[in-house]
């Protein structure tokens, strides 16, 4: 798989959300023409592979999702009361955290203030306000510890720190 294909399913993995063809150029940084062509590549790699991911094109953009034959496991796994959007939003929370609200939304996209809303509401995140700044500090909980069974999350690389 070339490095740009690798690139932009990061992208769709990471954003967690179909993304235009003009946002996957801003993001990865390339032209119009190489997106595509790495789209069709990470397509094919995903058929060929026959696993439980698929790169799909939706009326939205593209998207890195669960196979259809996969989505009863979404049901069987994924708390009632929690999305799927809203539990990608606490992942990204329990594996980046603590970070701003400002850094989440970049991340994860404008749907992220309703999620962690939900979230706080539900105990799972901490939500407390940074000093002298208008975001807020997110970080999960003790409840999303004992709930999802979870004993020690790896802590994310701060280049500030080395």
């Amino acid at each position: 798989m070339s490095r740009l294909a690798s690139k932009i399913e990061a992208i769709l993995y990471l954003k967690g959300q179909p993304l235009t063809i003009t946002k996957l150029v801003e993001y990865a940084g390339c032209d119009r023409q190489a997106a595509k062509d790495s789209l069709i590549e990470l397509m094919a790699d995903y058929a060929q592979r026959e696993g439980a991911l698929e790169i799909a094109e939706t009326p939205d953009g593209y998207s890195l999702q669960l196979r259809e034959t996969y989505q009863e496991l979404v049901q069987q796994l994924v708390p009632v009361d929690l999305g799927l959007g809203a539990l990608r939003t606490l992942a990204a929370i329990a594996l980046r955290g603590p970070l701003t609200l400002t850094d989440l939304v970049e991340l994860r996209g404008s749907g992220a203030y309703q999620h962690v809303q939900e979230l706080v509401e539900m105990s799972f995140v901490r939500k407390r306000r940074k000093a002298n700044s208008r975001s807020a500090w997110l970080q999960v909980t003790e409840k999303f510890h004992q709930y999802f069974q979870v004993e020690k999350l790896p802590q994310p690389f701060d280049a500030r720190s080395s």
